[in-house]
This record gives structure tokens, sequence and C-alpha cells, in this order.
């Protein structure tokens, strides 16, 4: 069941569920039915077949992004001089300090006086 309440009066459907929707027409069953069972209008299901048709329905593939290795990171020789941190999680021990769970099981841990500027851009980046 879902409930929608507040000014959005429609549903939003995942890519996941009208690839799943229009596998069910693409078995064989009929598209009245389907649309009946999923409580979706049939003029939806055709514009997501039209969609299909023209590749603008998909589910986005994972790919790989680039990554550049650098042989130190700027400070690092200030850390270890000073006995500091290892790691940049590691430099947050001695300060008092947030840590942030994503949905998708991420932990974000960050000084408790960063600007909400930051952490905004640390979240976009995060979210992809």
């Amino acid at each position: 069941m879902e409930i929608i309440n507040g000014v959005e009066r429609r549903r939003r459907w995942r890519t996941e569920d009208k690839l799943r929707i229009l596998a069910e027409i693409d078995a064989g069953a009929r598209l009245a039915v389907v649309a009946r069972r999923h409580d979706v209008s049939r003029g939806l299901i055709w514009q997501w077949r039209d969609a299909q048709r023209r590749g603008r329905l998909a589910v986005e593939t994972p790919s790989f992004v680039p990554v550049h290795v650098v042989s130190a990171l700027p400070g690092a020789e200030a850390m270890e001089r000073v006995g500091g941190a290892s790691c940049p999680g590691d430099a947050l021990e001695g300060e008092r300090s947030v840590e942030i769970v994503l949905p998708d099981g991420t932990r974000l841990r960050v000084a408790e006086n960063i600007g909400a500027a930051a952490l905004r851009r640390l979240l976009l980046v995060l979210r992809g």
C-alpha cells in the first residue's frame, strides 16, 4: 500500500518497477490486467513501453570512475612527525566528531564544527 500525502498527488515509479511491470506484459499477460493489478493507467504503461522502445527507459548500469593515485597526501609528513593519525579517519579521534550513516551503509565521520556548505559538498559527492 502506498500512501500519498502532501502537495504531490502522483506516484513516482522507479525505473526498476516500470521495467518489472513491462516484463509481465512481455511475458504474455494482458495489459489491462497488469494495469489493474498495479493500479496504474493503461496509457501510462503505453508511455513506458514507448520510452523502453526508444531506449529512454533503462536501468543505469554501474560504471567505473577514474581514480588518480598520489604518492602522499598533503600534510602527511607533518602528521607523522607529530605522531598524528595515519589515515584521515583517525585524524578526528582527538576532536569531537559526528558520524553520519547513509542509507547504503556508507559511514562518514566529520568534525562537529564542519560548515554546512562543506558537508553539502561531501554528501553530493557521495550520492554521485
